[in-house]
């Protein structure tokens, strides 16, 4: 295939796994005691970082808190669309104290930040893609903030209904890698939810249960790299044979709480000129 997908530059936002730790059960990744090594957790950060940078992304960062080990997964914490700030309120209560810090680092950058009425988990389950926001249910975000973010955003909003408690967020069993197309693994979605992603993406690239399993749906695409788990390796040479570059980044160790590349990863989407 041609040489021809075309980055585009970005900006992400993410926070530093100092304080990182499986301290209570909220997913079925999730085993409260079971050991993290947190200087390899702040390795494999630092790795992805350093891979955004690379591939000319600017990477800013928010202070962790003490007390808030999720608070590393940045994407939760809002979604951000053409400057607009539309935040988080928390399925677990442990998890509800990380929406402050990120508010504050938002609004020290100047946004406005829209709290949400209902249960919302920012990129989580709410996924711009192009034309429209794709959003995830059926485990933590509401239909109800789906409604809240077309409102808010002024964007046709798609809801998705998840039924595979391992791929709890729509971030976890999808993602956009670019403005017209996704990659996806179907069996995580209701029946209708995928008849509405075929005839939405009839050329999206699909992914097996041993890809998602792997984490690999869990990537973020600049619209030629995709920043990927190492484990996906059949959905890498998938990408590979469309003309994608696939860029692994381990990040394992926070597999254990649930979590990867895309949910260590917000992106903050300026006004387009």
């Amino acid at each position: 295939m041609p040489d021809s997908r075309v980055p585009r530059r970005r900006r992400y936002l993410v926070c530093e796994p100092r304080h990182f730790a499986v301290q209570y059960a909220i997913n079925p990744w999730m085993r409260p005691g079971e050991p993290v090594d947190v200087i390899r957790a702040l390795d494999q950060w630092q790795a992805l970082v350093d891979a955004y940078r690379a591939h000319g992304h600017t990477v800013d960062t928010v202070k962790p808190v003490p007390g808030l080990p999720d608070m590393v997964f940045a994407a939760n914490a809002a979604v951000v669309v053409d400057g607009r700030v539309f935040g988080s309120l928390f399925h677990a209560p442990e998890r509800r104290g990380e929406s402050v810090p990120y508010e504050a680092w938002f609004k020290s950058e100047g946004y406005e930040v829209y709290h949400p009425e209902s249960v919302c988990e920012g990129e989580g389950d709410l996924v711009p893609a192009g034309r429209w926001i794709l959003a995830g249910t059926g485990f933590r975000t509401t239909r109800e903030a789906h409604s809240e973010a077309q409102e808010y955003f002024g964007l046709p909003v798609i809801s998705l209904t998840l039924v595979d408690p391992y791929f709890y967020h729509l971030d976890t069993a999808l993602f956009v890698l670019d403005e017209e197309n996704i990659a996806y693994y179907p069996e995580a979605f209701s029946p209708g939810s995928r008849e509405v992603l075929a005839r939405l993406y009839p050329d999206a690239v699909l992914a097996t249960r041993e890809d998602a399993m792997a984490f690999g749906l869990n990537s973020v695409s600049d619209g030629r790299h995709v920043f990927i788990s190492p484990g996906a390796t059949g959905l890498a040479g998938r990408l590979a044979g469309r003309g994608y570059v696939p860029v692994p980044v381990d990040l394992s160790e926070f597999q254990k709480a649930g979590g990867g590349i895309k949910c260590c990863t917000q992106e903050i989407r300026e006004i387009r000129s």
